[in-house]
């Protein structure tokens, strides 16, 4: 382990993980003031819906990111992943929250809306694979369920970042740089997490010997 990688490990263990939560609660109420003083622009809801919804993403993506760091550089953020994505279900609650309280409005055409609209079908579901990991994050459930059961259902978090990602991108009528970095980088992170193969041994010379 590198000296640098060595001192950043050391920083990170003295910062609280109740800063993430504080910090996104703050966020968000800031959030919601600039939307209700006019701040966010010429259409307030839609720019909250963007800025939660996108913020949400970029949390999660953060979380996806902390086991490949730790494997390949040894910097160990691992303690700020169960906030990192509870606060990035947080974003997303709030993201939806607003499109049905705010822009829908109406409970009747929430679920033509749904099935109207591939790209809200894509969110939703993402969303519904994140509620049993927001449930279960937390050390009763992890005693409850084991340790191999609740690994295993903690990989909906791949599930459900992608189709965050692909949520995003199809909310753009075009492709959009953007939208398509962060499936980019999703896409790159879910492929550091596949085993690599590992290098057959030469039986064959065994064998000879």
């Amino acid at each position: 382990m590198s000296a640098l990688v060595a001192k950043l490990n050391a920083g990170a263990r003295r910062v609280p993980t109740w800063l993430i939560y504080m910090g996104g609660v703050a966020h968000i109420v800031w959030l919601f003031y600039l939307a209700q003083s006019g701040a966010l622009g010429a259409e307030p809801i839609n720019a909250l819906e963007r800025v939660l919804g996108e913020t949400g993403l970029k949390l999660l993506i953060a979380g996806l990111a902390i086991t490949p760091l730790l494997k390949r550089t040894r910097l160990n953020l691992v303690r700020f992943r169960r906030a990192l994505g509870l606060t990035a279900f947080l974003y997303v609650f709030m993201h939806l929250t607003v499109w049905l309280v705010l822009d829908v409005s109406l409970l009747s055409e929430i679920s033509k809306e749904i099935l109207r609209r591939p790209y809200i079908t894509v969110g939703m579901a993402g969303f519904v694979a994140l509620v049993p990991l927001a449930l279960t994050s937390n050390s009763w459930s992890i005693r409850r369920l084991g340790g191999a059961g609740w690994r295993k259902l903690h990989k909906l978090t791949y599930l459900a970042v992608l189709l965050g990602g692909v949520h995003f991108v199809m909310i753009g009528k075009t492709w959009q740089a953007e939208s398509l970095t962060y499936m980019a980088v999703i896409a790159v992170l879910l492929l550091l997490r596949l085993p690599l193969a590992k290098p057959r041994r030469r039986q064959d010379s065994r064998i000879g010997a």
